[in-house]
């Protein structure tokens, strides 16, 4: 069966959004007809790749791999922020938001 994967491409200096090409691969060559080619063109073209390379081979792409864990499910990980600091900035921003106001109370402005 066919599967659909995006491959990445580096980003360039004007681009809004990073490029991509859609890589059709396990095509059966007996389904590769200009009907079909024209059908995945445009499928590109809307989805706003730059090309779309459509082969019968086996293509793998390291960056759209799943890690599984021991008993073959895909790997979850978590990860939780470091709040402490971010507390830390919080509170300094807020000594120095009332300083300003006292300041200014202090003035009489």
């Amino acid at each position: 069966m066919a599967r659909l994967q995006i491959l990445e491409l580096p980003e360039g200096a004007g681009d809004d959004r990073p490029p991509f090409v859609l890589v059709v691969d396990q095509w059966p060559d007996t389904l590769t007809d200009e009907h079909a080619v024209v059908a995945w063109k445009k499928v590109a073209e809307e989805a706003g790749a730059r090309t779309i390379i459509l082969t019968e081979d086996t293509i793998e792409i390291p960056a759209n791999e799943v890690p599984l864990d021991a008993d073959g499910y895909p790997l979850k990980v978590h990860v939780e922020g470091d709040f402490e600091k971010f507390r830390e900035q919080v509170q300094e921003e807020i000594a120095k938001a009332q300083a300003k106001t006292a300041d200014v109370f202090r003035r009489g402005l």
